[in-house]
């Protein structure tokens, strides 16, 4: 009986290794899905997609660390105050970290961070005495002042795929 008992106790034993060898290994494997690889790729990306309504600007983010933490933030849909005739801003759900100078020309399509939380983008070009860490700014900005309008608009920035 002994024997019995020994046999099927080395029996489990081996089964129980086994089995733990397994699962050890489909732990380590690491799934290939190419929409993760472009998860991955967008993240390194410097463009972001602007969307007001049915338009889509394309922006190139700054190459600072308030650009990168904004990036992290995205997908975001927030809806920006008309100030103005030249900006829609609006305040983020946390602070950045901030690099102000004073850009002395404000262009269409500058996409700004005033004090360490507040979104602003431009949509008319003009003279500034004022201080903004500088998040980017739209490739091409024609129609953004159409799109974005007089009033209050909902505004989504997104990493671009």
């Amino acid at each position: 009986m002994k024997q019995s008992f020994l046999a099927i106790l080395l029996l489990f034993s081996v089964l129980c290794s086994s089995a733990t060898s397994c699962s050890r290994n489909a732990d380590n494997i690491q799934p290939t899905n190419i929409e993760n690889n472009n998860t991955n790729d967008n993240m390194t990306s410097n463009k972001i997609n602007i969307k007001v309504g049915s338009k889509v600007f394309t922006a190139t983010l700054s190459d600072n660390n308030a650009a990168k933490a904004f990036k992290e933030m995205l997908p975001l849909t927030i809806n920006m105050t008309e100030l103005n005739g030249n900006e829609k801003y609006s305040d983020l759900p946390k602070s950045l970290p901030t690099n102000s100078t004073s850009p002395e020309t404000i262009k269409n399509g500058d996409l700004m961070l005033y004090g360490s939380n507040t979104l602003v983008l431009f949509y008319k070009t003009f003279s500034t005495s004022y201080s903004y860490t500088k998040l980017g700014s739209v490739d091409d900005a024609t129609g953004l002042t159409t799109a974005l309008g007089a009033g209050n608009v909902s505004v989504t920035f997104e990493i671009q795929k």
